[in-house]
């Protein structure tokens, strides 16, 4: 393996570390729960469809340099979100709908911080 990709692999650890959880979220819940699985990525599919969040996810992977703020930032405002509909502050959301936003949100910034790590190598 060359220096370069050894380099961008070695820098985007925790984009890969997302991405395979978010396959394996899917594959173990097709196992154990396949119906909540299935309603929770047909709304991560509608939301795709939602170019605003699409393009608010590609901004913050690809122009936030430190990607552990957009990920763990994510997941910190997704807890935060479900305490606040736990305490029936938001009448409107489900927790289901949130998890999706929140797949769709860390895919999509991975991908786009991933292509940034790409793109500084010029390959």
């Amino acid at each position: 393996m060359s220096d370069q990709l050894k380099s961008i692999l070695a820098k985007a650890k925790l984009n890969f570390a997302i991405l395979a959880s978010i396959l394996v979220i899917a594959v173990l819940g097709k196992l154990t729960n396949p119906e909540l699985t299935n309603s929770i990525f047909i709304t991560a599919d509608q939301l795709v469809s939602d170019l605003y969040l699409v393009f608010i996810a590609i901004t913050l992977g690809a122009f936030i340099p430190n990607f552990k703020l957009v990920a763990f930032g994510s997941i910190v405002v997704f807890i935060a979100a479900i305490a606040l509909i736990q305490l029936k502050v938001f009448n409107y959301l489900t927790s289901e709908y949130l998890f999706a936003v929140l797949i769709v949100t860390l895919g999509f910034a991975s991908i786009a911080n991933l292509y940034r790590h790409y793109r500084e190598y010029g390959l």
